[in-house]
């Protein structure tokens, strides 16, 4: 196929093209030539009202459903969703009905990502079952493909057990996510221990429930080596935590979810089951922290931590109710109000490495891979923009910066034709 982008704005650091404006040609999936000017016929021409193009956005924890759990999301219905939303690559969560934690659900996952342009890297289960006590079996599970080993939102409890874990993994460059979250200091707690959680009633999840859990890790990877990755960070002493062990040399990675940028834990006092989170929605100094860690390096990614869930599960009391929002849809509308443009790209680009994935680049003979945006147009957040089969959404009627068009990736492209 023969696709042709007319004055696209290019932002990619990497690429020799970085900034200007120009016409792009793609045939069968590769950057034919980039320049000033092109006038072909093609079966796709791309020509929009300040159109900008990057290389392909990256998401490094997204849920869906499928298997176990299609009525939250199918795959196919996700990759829809992530491709519009402008992702081409994603790392997939493994809270799945069975777990990610043989090579035949890995193959499963291979199949099912075969129509959009985005791409799914499988996060293994951690542990058999994602129970916490046996490991899996990491060196088959890498050979089928996944990127890293992690129960999602589960802490690994055994101390001796991770020890082996990154040990076990440098042997072949293998990645463990630790999720910060000490099982006991974590019991029944809802909201972000403050002055909220008191006037709400709420039970509440101090800060160190995160940050000792930080810290044992961090105390486990100085002895062993290997690669650590810290998922959903949320508060400022886990942000100073990590920034020194980054500076003693540490192979430590971390993220924070956008509902964590967005929010403080102020919004909770309407009960909105949609707030109900983890990590917990925390204090307005937390906020700051967590933006300025983003942009001084501390924190490695920003991800939508996209959560589908079931309405009947969020349409109950508070206490009740899962955890969780979805986000893709509206990750670079938020991003973009809290960002300039270039460190939106740069935050929506970065972290492949981490997953050791390859980076895309702009440039005449690359395989393209790239995202198609509009920076600068203003809009509402609202029911209608939702792709995802579940609805259940933190950020409804909220004002976005910025709207996406769409992706292409390894030859398939997700445009809408209206």
């Amino acid at each position: 196929m023969k696709i042709l982008l007319k004055k696209a704005t290019v932002l990619d650091h990497k690429s020799p093209f970085h900034t200007r404006t120009v016409d792009i040609l793609i045939i069968n999936g590769k950057i034919k030539d980039i320049s000033e000017s092109i006038n072909v016929s093609a079966e796709l021409v791309i020509s929009r009202k300040n159109l900008h193009v990057s290389s392909g956005w990256f998401d490094s924890s997204v849920c869906f459903g499928e298997p176990g759990f299609e009525e939250r999301e199918t795959i196919k219905n996700g990759l829809k969703t992530a491709s519009y939303s402008g992702f081409t690559n994603i790392c997939l969560q493994p809270n799945t009905l069975p777990k990610i934690d043989n090579s035949s659900i890995l193959s499963f996952l291979k199949v099912g990502d075969s129509e959009y342009p985005c791409k799914i890297h499988p996060i293994a289960s951690f542990s058999i079952g994602g129970n916490g006590n046996k490991m899996t079996e990491f060196y088959d599970l890498h050979n089928c493909g996944a990127v890293a080993f992690g129960d999602f939102l589960a802490p690994i409890k055994n101390p001796n057990l991770l020890k082996s874990a990154l040990l076990y993994v440098q042997t072949f460059d293998g990645l463990i996510i630790s999720t910060p979250r000490d099982p006991y200091l974590n019991i029944e707690g809802l909201v972000n221990e403050g002055q909220t959680s008191t006037k709400l009633g709420l039970s509440s999840i101090p800060f160190i429930a995160e940050t000792i859990q930080i810290q044992r890790d961090i105390s486990i990877l100085e002895y062993t080596g290997g690669k650590l990755h810290i998922p959903y960070v949320s508060s400022s002493e886990s942000i100073e935590i990590i920034r020194n062990a980054k500076k003693s040399g540490l192979n430590i990675s971390a993220s924070v979810p956008i509902a964590n940028l967005v929010f403080n834990d102020e919004i909770l006092e309407g009960f909105n089951t949609n707030y109900k989170l983890f990590p917990p929605i925390r204090g307005k100094e937390d906020q700051k922290k967590l933006k300025e860690g983003v942009l001084d390096g501390t924190i490695d990614i920003v991800t939508s931590h996209h959560q589908p869930i079931n309405l009947e599960l969020k349409q109950v009391d508070f206490i009740s109710a899962e955890y969780g929002t979805i986000s893709l849809e509206i990750m670079f509308g938020l991003l973009n109000k809290i960002f300039s443009i270039e460190k939106v790209v740069e935050i929506l680009t970065r972290g492949r490495n981490i997953f050791n994935l390859e980076n895309p680049k702009i440039d005449i003979g690359a395989n393209a891979c790239m995202t198609f945006f509009d920076p600068s147009k203003r809009d509402i957040f609202t029911v209608d923009n939702i792709i995802s089969t579940s609805k259940n959404c933190a950020f409804i009627d909220m004002d976005i910066v910025g709207v996406v068009y769409g992706c292409i990736n390894e030859n398939k492209i997700c445009y809408p034709l209206n």
